[in-house]
């Protein structure tokens, strides 16, 4: 299976009536646990690398790469993208490399910004990352989890949200309808008439950021009712954690980190397993 571009995975999940899963990646581990999962499950997915990430790393290109080649090795179609990117010198960065690492999409996040300043940088990045093929998402605000516009409680205004996504040209927008991010419990309550409402409103996908903190259920109602993408981090570092922290007791004398590090990489496979099969649960709701 060749690497995959984001375009055409999100394409198909529209043509579906699905979503597409998003997982992001601090690790070797994280993005071969995500292949090995899409695998599973038999489903596409992205391998998501956060601008906190990439900080954490030093530079973008050596986990770019690392995904590139495992997204080419996936019996699953693996895509690449880069996700809450706020700088824009990392943008001119990945643009300026995206062909040959393979980043098919980048969510530029300049919702800390004024509104008009926010659509001002956002429809600059669009048009020169459309320039090399890049689909592009963006926000109008921030996602609960963080300080600013969508706070825990704050929701997208429909026709805000189209306003924004014809005067900036965005290829995706993430909305705020009750999800947040880090949570460490999965009790949020999703606003799916609102999900309903933007997704007749807004011509472009949506994405649901902060999926980690919402039930399998109630995941697969909000793909039924509009959302094209699912963003999953927390859960994947909650799990591996948790293994990794096992299989430390169990074996209070390995120095050998395959010894412990193998339990944790198997366990975020299975949540990605698990994940994928929820999104493409949606079938049954339809």
């Amino acid at each position: 299976m060749s690497l995959a571009a984001t375009r055409e995975l999100i394409a198909g999940a529209v043509a579906e009536g699905g979503a597409l899963s998003a997982f992001n990646v601090l690790s070797l581990d994280h993005a071969e646990a995500v292949a090995a999962g899409a695998a599973a499950a038999g489903s596409p997915a992205l391998l998501q690398l956060s601008e906190n990430a990439i900080a954490f790393r030093g530079a973008p290109e050596p986990l770019l790469a690392a995904c590139r080649e495992i997204a080419a090795a996936s019996e699953a179609p693996l895509g690449v993208h880069l996700d809450h990117i706020e700088s824009r010198d990392l943008v001119d960065r990945v643009l300026a490399r995206a062909q040959e690492f393979g980043v098919g999409s980048l969510m530029f996040d300049a919702s800390r910004l004024p509104y008009d300043e926010n659509v001002a940088a956002t429809r600059d990045v669009v048009a020169r990352a459309h320039e090399v093929g890049v689909w592009v998402e963006a926000e109008l605000g921030e996602i609960g989890g963080k300080d600013g516009a969508h706070a825990p409680g704050v929701r997208t205004d429909p026709g805000e949200a189209a306003e924004f996504v014809s005067a900036t040209g965005v290829d995706g927008l993430a909305v705020a309808v009750g999800s947040s991010h880090a949570m460490r419990d999965r009790s949020a309550q999703l606003d799916l008439d609102l999900i309903a409402r933007l997704a007749a409103a807004v011509p472009v996908p949506l994405v649901l950021h902060g999926s980690s903190g919402v039930a399998d259920d109630v995941i697969a109602a909000a793909v039924a009712a509009g959302i094209r993408k699912v963003n999953v981090g927390t859960a994947l570092n909650i799990a591996y954690t948790s293994a990794l922290r096992g299989a430390l007791a169990d074996q209070p004398d390995a120095v050998d980190p395959r010894r412990y590090t193998r339990s944790a990489r198997a366990a975020m496979a299975d949540l990605v397993a698990a994940f994928c099969r929820v999104v493409e649960s949606r079938r049954t709701l339809a």
